[in-house]
């Protein structure tokens, strides 16, 4: 069976692949669990210098990649570009930092001797999505390689050549042949890879549906997921917040990756006596943003990934101005080729409605207004994922106390748009998951967390 790549901002078919048929798929996870047996033996410093040089080859192959990732999902290029570099950050902090992260812990007991060790468990299958076809990637796989495990990716099947392009920046960079290994399969048989005794653990960024059905078979086989799911991140604009500062930050979360992003801003909480100014500079701002060919430096918004995401999205806003929303900008689906869908704002959102309960993937505002401070709070926690969230305040302290304690989600923001950072932990609670990426929090959870005790 063949999987077709097509540009989304044309509508062309760009490539065809030929699927791996299971013998294939066997062979390549045997390799790779041998290449695990030998690199597992190999020394940080060793580790450290083939993950920088992976990141050299990023940062000089950046306009190739970038393009690579524009004409397969339709990333606007420059953001392409700082997806890249992105990357190749994430190379070197884990170049730099692996090894003491997984340094062996002693711990007071009454033996002589007692510590906790940090082994690798061999071959780890990465499910990944398409909208940051990089970075996903190697959020997962420049901690795990230098965990000493292996990794094997089954990409979204609109970016096969992406999948491609990373299985060779690692080879060129030194690491071991079979080590990092792309398979070009369909859904239908990541079951199978999960049932395989070689694979020892899955990560997925996806859909929450997509994590529930990972998640069951990998359970009923015993082995380990991490998953970072959905989110519908509120952002909560407080009575004292500076609002032309916090609309802009609200419109530059709510257009990321063109609004395909799992942490951007997507539920817009205002106090209802700041509502009008609220809507009016949300709206004067986002008229601003260019939607149109992602290869031009100035575009903001390219086309969804696909045509069918797009009719889905216009299929949420629709249904939730007929329960009432107001469409206070776009909510038309252009004429013109292309997936494309504009910057588009929803004002009187309520619960019920699909802009309000479910996450709308793409570049859709959902605005609520509320009538205090702990309306405010409840709104921006009802809700079935709890992925990121921020708040907006002149009063920092008090906003560092909502985000501590009152906003229920994996990453809270006090004056800031969420984001990830190789620096700090990332993942969700609820239905957007569980488990942690990045920091030394992400090194670990492939890992055999070992007890060690001496007589």
């Amino acid at each position: 069976m063949s999987m077709e790549s097509i540009n989304p901002a044309t509508g062309k078919p760009i490539r065809t692949y030929e699927e791996m048929v299971p013998s294939e798929v066997d062979a390549i996870l045997d390799r790779a669990h041998q290449a695990h047996l030998d690199w597992r033996e190999s020394a940080f410093p060793e580790r450290s210098r083939l993950m920088r040089s992976a990141a050299r080859i990023l940062r000089d192959g950046a306009k190739d990649y970038a393009r690579l990732m524009t004409e397969e999902m339709g990333k606007p290029i420059k953001d392409g570009r700082s997806e890249v570099e992105k990357c190749a950050w994430a190379c070197d902090y884990y170049a730099e930092m692996a090894e003491e992260f997984l340094k062996p812990v002693p711990v007071a007991t009454d033996a002589s001797k007692s510590f906790v060790a940090f082994e690798p468990i061999g071959v780890v299958l990465a499910v990944m999505p398409w909208n940051f076809p990089f970075w996903q990637v190697f959020r997962f796989a420049a901690p795990a390689l230098m965990a000493g495990n292996a990794g094997v990716l089954k990409h979204a099947s609109n970016v096969v050549g992406s999948a491609l392009a990373i299985e060779a920046i690692f080879k060129k960079a030194g690491f071991p042949p079979d080590l990092f290994r792309s398979l070009v399969i369909g859904g239908r048989q990541v079951a199978r890879v999960i049932e395989n005794p070689k694979v020892m653990a899955v990560t997925l960024t996806g859909s929450t549906p997509a994590g529930k059905a990972v998640a069951s078979k990998a359970g009923e086989m015993l082995k380990k997921t991490v998953l970072e799911l959905g989110g519908s991140d509120p952002y909560v604009i407080l009575g004292d917040a500076d609002l032309e500062e916090a609309t802009d930050i609200c419109v530059r979360s709510r257009l990321i990756n063109s609004g395909q992003s799992c942490i951007a801003a997507k539920r817009f909480i205002v106090l209802e006596k700041h509502r009008e100014a609220f809507e009016r500079r949300f709206v004067e701002l986002m008229k601003t943003k260019k939607m149109g060919d992602p290869m031009e430096e100035d575009t903001v918004v390219g086309p969804q990934a696909r045509e069918d995401l797009r009719d889905e999205l216009h299929q949420q806003v629709r249904k939730s101005i007929e329960m009432g929303a107001r469409l206070l900008l776009g909510g038309e689906v252009p004429k013109a080729p292309g997936a494309f869908y504009p910057p588009t704002v929803l004002a009187g959102v309520k619960k019920g409605m699909p802009a309000y309960d479910e996450e709308l993937f793409g570049p859709v505002a959902a605005i609520i207004s509320v009538e205090d401070e702990d309306q405010a709070i409840r709104v921006a926690n009802d809700s079935v994922f709890g992925l990121g969230a921020a708040v907006f305040t002149r009063d920092v302290e008090r906003g560092e106390e909502i985000a501590r304690k009152r906003l229920h989600a994996g990453a809270c923001f006090v004056n800031s748009l969420v984001k990830s950072d190789p620096r700090l932990p990332f993942g969700g609670i609820k239905e957007s998951g569980y488990g942690r990426e990045l920091a030394d929090f992400g090194i670990r959870e492939f890992v055999n967390i070992k007890t060690v005790y001496v007589k």
